[in-house]
Parts: structure tokens; sequence; C-alpha cells
């Protein structure tokens, strides 16, 4: 009787780490995993000064680690790629390129989003405090800036999702303006 008990008590101990709780060091090496791919998406941006939100669609393509583009439809054709530090936009005739090197704040906030995607912990923690509630399955990280000068343009990041896809993206600035950003995987790799 003893030895059949001490036996379940020890299968039981195996398999602890499967149940183990879920925290941002798992959460980080499920989203590491993710192969990048294409979505589309939908972004509200709510504007103090505006009455209703403005809206935007189009489709994001990611490839892991560090290159993303971003290529709106509606309202009016945009695209913005970001290639590691270099940012390039798109609108009409009109380009634009940004060494992000040059532009901490801008870089760090950028990073917020990389960082996530990549699930690189230690970007996102240069710069943001995280907090991670939910499980696997659904799950909120909500980063908070570290650094006064990121804190004076951006009061919050929530990021949400399931297992290693990233669903949704909302930021609220540090002046109460805020958009939320649905994203739709299309083609996963």
């Amino acid at each position: 009787m003893i030895a059949h008990r001490l036996a379940s008590l020890f299968l039981l101990l195996l398999a602890l780490p499967a149940c183990a709780a879920f925290d941002v060091g798992q959460l980080m090496s499920d989203l590491a995993k993710h192969k990048g791919g294409r979505a589309k998406f939908v972004e509200k941006k709510f504007i103090a000064v505006l009455d209703k939100p403005v809206v935007s669609t189009g489709e994001m393509t990611y490839l892991p680690p560090d290159r993303l583009e971003k290529r709106t439809l509606t309202p009016k054709v945009e695209t913005l790629l970001l290639d590691k530090d270099l940012l390039s936009i798109e609108r009409g005739q009109q380009k634009l390129s940004i060494n992000l090197a040059n532009q901490p704040e801008a870089l760090a906030f950028v990073d917020s989003i990389r960082g996530t995607l990549s699930g690189n912990r230690a970007a996102l923690e240069k710069n943001y405090a995280l907090h991670l509630a939910g499980n696997a399955d659904k799950w909120v990280l909500t980063l908070l800036p570290s650094d006064q000068k990121i804190a004076s343009l951006v009061q919050r990041i929530t990021v949400s999702g399931s297992k290693n896809q990233v669903r949704v993206i909302e930021y609220l600035q540090a002046d109460g303006d805020r958009s939320v950003l649905n994203i739709d995987p299309v083609d996963v790799k």
C-alpha cells in the first residue's frame, strides 16, 4: 500500500512541470517559436479631438526576428517597413526612411512590438515592466514603460493572444489617445 502511494506521488511529481503555471518565460518561449507569416488587420485610433475612431485596414507580414511590414489599404494606402533598425514609410509619392538607432524613444516603442513578436524578453525588459495574466490559450501581456522618456509618450501597451499568436495590440498614449490593432492571421509559416 505504501509502495503504491509512493509510486503515485512520484508520478504526480513528474507531471508537475507539465502543469506548471504559465509565466512570462513560457510565453516568450512560445512566441519565439513562431515562424512569422501574413495577417490582416483592423486598427482603430481613438483620438480625443475626434467624435469617432479613425479606422484603417490592411495586411501585415512578419519575418522573424526583425522584419515587419504593415501595409494599410484603407482609408489611404501607406506602407511601413521595419527592417532591423531602419523604418521606411511610403505614402503616395512620398518616401521617408528613419534610422531608429538615432531615435531611442522610437526604437523602444518599436522594440515593444518586435520584442513581443520574436519572444525577446530581454529586449522588452530593457524598457518595460512586464505583467502577464491568463494562460497559454488566452493571455494578456501588459508592458509598462520603465523609462521616463518613454512614459512621457506611452502610458501602457497591452498585447493579447493565444498560444504563440499575437491577436490584439493596444497602445494607450500618455495624452489619453489610444489605438487598438486587431490581427487576424492569414498565412502562418
